[in-house]
């Protein structure tokens, strides 16, 4: 009995790790051979279904893109029109607005696509400097820092270390972590992002003062679908999956996201450690 448990574990543990598709024995009949066949059968399936999905995200990134593309393609044909300048400038924020959702979009469909992977490897540090990463967070979430009138203030005690995440997810995370300080934080005040090393572990922090929430919240932050999604100080909606994924990547690249608040309106704190 021990050599057919063994070959069904190795067989699991090569696709766990390598995604690798092996050949059990089936043609028994006694406990162990249906075993295998089982496990056969749910690696396959399992297979299968990835598949499909990886197909879906395929057509779903192909779609999502031609519907960004349109309305870029209109402003770039009234650009060649010579219109007024107002209308050039119009036609430059849409040009400039829907690139933002492709890199949006590229992005998100780069996190269904690591969903999938299943291969576990040693991910190796990459260097990431963040006084070149933020103008590219910024230019993502500049217009909604004018709508409020709100101040990012950018406090770097640590210009660039080694982290085991690609360099556009922790973009895309940041992204989110200020447009949520955004949309709870008032009209005229100010956010402010620290990045530090301490005890061995770097932090970076998204603080603002805006509404804040009670200690007793903190667990339904984080929930996909979280009944805590509330309207932003100007009415902003929410999906509530925001907060979700962005815990869901940075604990997949070896960081932790917390958060922290006094209560109400006495803002927020959002923190990621990284080993450092």
């Amino acid at each position: 009995m021990i050599k057919p448990i063994a070959l069904a574990s190795k067989s699991l543990n090569e696709y766990r790790i390598n995604r690798q598709l092996s050949v059990l024995p089936t043609e028994y009949k006694d406990e162990a051979g249906l075993l295998m066949c089982n496990i056969q059968e749910s690696i396959y399936e399992a297979e299968s279904y990835l598949n499909e999905k990886q197909d879906l995200i395929y057509m779903l990134s192909h779609d999502l893109k031609n519907f960004a593309g349109n309305p870029q393609g209109l402003a770039k044909l009234i650009m060649l029109e010579n219109p007024t300048d107002s209308v050039q400038n119009l036609a430059q924020l849409i040009c400039e607005s829907t690139n933002l959702q492709f890199r949006y979009i590229e992005n998100f469909i780069n996190l269904l696509k690591e969903q999938d992977n299943i291969k576990n490897v040693n991910q190796e540090p990459k260097l990431i400097m963040f006084p070149t990463i933020f103008p590219l967070i910024n230019e993502q979430v500049e217009q909604r820092l004018i709508d409020k009138n709100i101040k990012l203030n950018l406090n770097f005690e640590v210009a660039e270390a080694k982290l085991k995440i690609d360099e556009n997810l922790l973009i895309q995370v940041m992204v989110n972590l200020i447009s949520n300080a955004i949309k709870f934080s008032y009209f005229d005040s100010e956010i402010t992002i620290t990045i530090f090393k301490d005890n061995g572990k770097l932090s970076i922090k998204v603080s603002d003062d805006g509404i804040g929430f009670n200690q007793n919240q903190i667990d339904e932050l984080f929930k996909k679908f979280t009944k805590m999604s509330r309207l932003g100080t100007a009415n902003e909606t929410s999906t509530g999956i925001g907060l979700y994924l962005c815990k869901k990547i940075i604990e997949r690249n070896k960081g932790k996201l917390s958060a922290t608040s006094d209560g109400k309106n006495k803002g927020a704190e959002f923190e990621i450690l990284f080993e450092a």
